[in-house]
């Protein structure tokens, strides 16, 4: 008899730890939007340039997060983008959609993105103290242009 109550009992918890998994997921899926997952879990142009026209990293020294931005430029666009970099989902995750977003962009344009077009594209509701961690690759990508413009 006190075998079945003990197995009972471990089945409600292991229940109740399934339970609170699928909490958890829930929250962080209602903090991250499905593309910004995607792109965290499966980022696109990860990776160095062989030989890039120019480079610039960025480190936000608050949360620790590390992004390197790489160009290749040819007729004054943008032929080639890639990032390296240690960071949270969010700064990953952006790193990731930037790349994509500026691809054959054309320099003579002035700004290639905005930061509102940047975040929007993430469809997820950044909160303002993660904010910075979103911009961080856009400000890596901003100095990159600075060198080129010079």
């Amino acid at each position: 008899m006190r075998f079945l109550r003990r197995s009972r009992h471990t089945r409600t918890l292991k229940q109740e730890m399934d339970n609170d998994n699928k909490i958890e997921t829930s929250r962080q899926q209602r903090l991250y939007s499905e593309t910004l997952l995607d792109h965290f879990r499966n980022p696109r142009n990860y990776g160095s340039l062989p030989s890039p026209d120019v480079a610039y990293e960025e480190f936000n020294p608050l949360c620790g997060d590390r992004i390197r931005i790489e160009l290749k430029i040819s007729d004054n666009r943008i032929a080639a983008a890639r990032f390296v970099g240690d960071g949270c989902a969010i700064s990953i995750a952006t790193a990731s959609m930037l790349t994509e977003l500026i691809l054959d962009a054309d320099l003579d344009q002035g700004e290639v993105i905005s930061s509102e077009k940047l975040l929007s594209s993430l469809k997820s509701d950044i909160k303002p103290s993660r904010v910075k961690c979103a911009m961080l690759p856009l400000d890596a990508l901003r100095s990159c242009l600075k060198a080129v413009c010079k």
